[in-house]
């Protein structure tokens, strides 16, 4: 599958032209750098929750969760109890699954106690821009890499949860730390020039 072309003869990847919240996520914001706590939190505990499920669903709940989870605020999720847990797995408008709940509160509290902050961490296992070819089709697009294997592991070393490769890889691909728009899709150049401006800061790659 190459990018297709959408009734407004815009050539996108071939996942954004599947549902009308696609459209929407593909254009404005899969793909760009999110650089804040707050925006990486709440991407990385809804690529979570979206493990075994479409993305569809989450983001159609997205709106839900913002709400069940204080805008994903980490010092305030942190501080979640048995109540909170309680109120969550009783609300029908997110994913009410006991371990990923419990997990967005123990993932809140592990990015509490970074003396770097999440953002740090996170970006720093971000490749280099242009570090591989841009994939001509959605098979060239991987599900892993050795960068998204180095990130789970160190996130699981500080007492993360539901952050196995593949996802720490979607995660990636989300906010920017990697660019897996195809070649043809329009929004390619539009995120590359957006991550080499936000990687104008960039840490220095960490040693795997």
């Amino acid at each position: 599958m190459t990018a297709v072309t959408g009734p407004d003869g815009v050539k996108r990847c071939p996942w954004a032209t599947s549902a009308p919240e696609y459209l929407g996520y593909h254009d404005e914001e899969w793909g760009r750098p999110v650089r804040d706590d707050r925006g990486l939190f709440e991407r990385m505990t809804l690529e979570g929750f979206q493990s075994g499920l479409s993305w569809l669903t989450i983001l159609r709940k997205r709106p839900a969760f913002r709400a069940a989870f204080a805008a994903f605020d980490i010092a305030t999720v942190a501080e979640f109890d048995e109540s909170d847990v309680r109120r969550l797995l009783a609300d029908s408008g997110i994913v009410r699954n006991t371990a990923k709940v419990n997990s967005a509160i123990r993932n809140a509290r592990a990015a509490r106690a970074l003396e770097g902050g999440l953002a740090a961490l996170l970006w720093s296992f971000a490749p280099e821009p242009d570090s591989r070819p841009a994939p001509r089709a959605f098979a060239d697009v991987p599900a892993q890499t050795t960068e998204s294997k180095a990130m789970a592991k160190e996130l699981k070393r500080l007492g993360f949860t539901f952050v196995g490769p593949t996802t720490c890889y979607a995660l990636m691909q989300a906010t920017g730390m990697v660019d897996d728009h195809l070649v043809d899709c329009a929004s390619r150049g539009t995120v590359a020039a957006g991550s080499a401006a936000a990687g104008a800061g960039r840490l220095e790659p960490r040693e795997w």
